[in-house]
């Protein structure tokens, strides 16, 4: 089965965000991946909800809200407002974790939960079965651009050999670093959904970008 493949819109021309926008909605592209980071989780701010707002009027793909922020269970209403199709939270930002999902879930979004390059997969065992999707960091959060961590290959394996040991259901998706080299090895190790974020915006033809990585 091809990978799914989720641009991040972190990545995206901010002048222009209608045109990059668009040019997702023309693509192959499963997933529009939003970023959304307050500057305390994480040493970035992004953007907020009323750039979400335009963002989620003119995008066709599901919006997969990944909340690089303390406290995301505050922003659940306005993440379900967006229409997001998936509220991702960090493990490291929830200190209820078990009752952030449940009610993302009661929200009527699918639940997931992110793990940073330091926090082991280990820790996700007694919750693999309430998640829909496990995302990895494959580079520290916060910023776009950065080298891949390697051993985020090794992890990906793990949350692989963790959901086939639960009858889990959930997917793997990892986010930072990926391009068409860490891309192959991370589909061969197990993972679902690729978040691409300069691979994509950054390449001379998006479009087929995001179709090369659909075929990895």
């Amino acid at each position: 089965m091809k990978p799914m493949i989720a641009p991040s819109l972190l990545s995206a021309n901010f002048a222009d965000l209608r045109t990059d926008i668009e040019m997702i909605n023309r693509s192959e592209a499963d997933w529009l991946h939003l970023d959304i980071m307050d500057g305390v989780f994480v040493p970035n701010i992004s953007f907020g909800f009323p750039v979400l707002k335009y963002v989620a009027e003119l995008c066709e793909k599901p919006l997969d809200a990944h909340l690089m922020i303390v406290e995301p269970g505050k922003f659940i209403h306005e993440v379900q407002a967006l229409g997001a199709m998936m509220m991702n939270v960090h493990y490291e930002a929830c200190t209820h974790l078990h009752r952030t999902i449940q009610q993302i879930k009661e929200a009527g979004m699918k639940a997931g939960v992110t793990l940073n390059p330091a926090t082991p997969v280990v820790m996700l065992e007694d919750i693999i079965g309430e998640v829909d999707m496990v995302l990895l960091m494959g580079v520290n959060p916060g910023f776009g651009g950065q080298k891949f961590i390697k051993h985020t290959l090794d992890k990906v394996r793990d949350l692989r050999e963790l959901i086939s040991r639960s009858a889990s259901t959930a997917l793997i998706e990892v986010d930072g670093g990926v391009n068409m080299e860490t891309g192959k090895g991370l589909i061969e190790a197990g993972a679902d959904i690729l978040v691409a974020g300069n691979a994509v915006f950054k390449a001379d033809n998006p479009i087929n970008m995001i179709r090369f990585l659909k075929n990895l």
